[in-house]
């Protein structure tokens, strides 16, 4: 495959590290210093759903297409406005789209693998234009008293297009099955047959585990990222950039001082938007690509780490 348009899209309200000081104990340097983040977007009076037909529909006008020509839609999302429909469905019609559809619940790591199921749809012949779209608002999880989730998320959404192309290398995924970061669904009305005193119908907010994220991130991304330069022939030297899930900047820097990669191949959107999930990586490829830092041909590594443990990393031409 190879990607034709990006587009993305973010919420109006900015929210400064400062004005966080008002809902718990915290200040400007205690967040930048340990995250990297100083302002993050999020939703107010837009929904998730305006943001994610905001990013398909830049994405469609970069790559010069209509809605009506894809073939496919993957969309991935883990907290949608409805549990059902899925979130790509909804897009396909509010975009005039008449393709099939589906979601992908990879949490962080999902566009790289929404990428890598596109490029499989195009090769065996299903599909010839698809819109890979990652739509989150992972603020909606966190508890606002609670400084060590509340402080990292921001919301948005950012897409790509993609169709025939031999600018894809390959990818590599790994998944370690722990519960280092946690959203419990609550649960309204339990069947007959259940014990409600389990508590498990408790609105459970979402719990990180920082510390095993952390390493599990550096090690695992770092690992894959290596493996598929070894494979397919390439030297660090050789990648423009690195275009990592935008969690920390710590994490970030971990990846880049694990491969011996230069500074400024790793650039980042973290510092002013936060942790938007999967969002981040089409978000942050959307701002090179609209900003011409990437040019055709360059050689780039997209990295995706998160709940699971998932991690996904692919190697491309763009």
């Amino acid at each position: 495959m190879k990607i034709i348009g990006t587009g993305s899209a973010l919420p109006k309200k900015v929210v400064t590290n400062d004005m966080l000081t008002e809902f718990f104990d915290t200040s400007d340097e205690w967040i930048r210093t340990r995250t990297g983040i100083s302002t993050r977007r999020i939703l107010t009076d837009e929904s998730l759903i305006d943001l994610a037909i905001e990013a398909s529909q830049k994405a469609l006008e970069s790559a010069n297409l209509k809605a009506e020509d894809l073939d496919f839609i993957l969309c991935s999302n883990v907290n949608n406005n409805y549990v059902y429909p899925s979130m790509s469905s909804i897009v396909q019609g509010k975009i005039g789209a008449k393709c099939p559809c589906t979601d992908l619940r990879n949490a962080c790591a999902g566009f790289i693998y929404a990428l890598d199921v596109a490029d499989a749809f195009i090769q065996t012949g299903r599909a010839k234009k698809i819109l890979v779209l990652a739509a989150e608002e992972p603020t909606r999880f966190c508890h606002w008293e609670h400084r060590e989730t509340s402080v990292l998320f921001g919301d948005g959404a950012g897409a790509a297009v993609v169709t025939e192309g031999g600018d894809y290398k390959g990818a590599q995924f790994t998944t370690i099955s722990m519960p280092d970061v946690l959203y419990q669904r609550q649960r309204l009305e339990p069947t007959p047959f259940e014990d409600l005193s389990s508590g498990a119908y408790i609105n459970h907010t979402m719990v990180m585990q920082g510390r095993e994220v952390f390493k599990m991130a550096v090690t695992c991304c770092s690992n894959e990222i290596s493996k598929l330069l070894d494979i397919y022939g390439y030297k660090k030297e050789d990648v423009k950039y690195f275009v990592l899930h935008q969690a920390n900047l710590r994490i970030i820097n971990g990846i880049q001082q694990y491969l011996g990669a230069d500074a400024s191949q790793f650039p980042t959107t973290v510092e002013k938007y936060g942790n938007t999930s999967s969002a981040s990586v089409p978000i942050l490829l959307d701002e090179l690509v609209k900003g011409n830092k990437i040019q055709r041909g360059d050689m780039i590594v997209m990295s995706g780490f998160g709940a699971g443990f998932t991690t996904g990393s692919l190697l491309m031409k763009y």
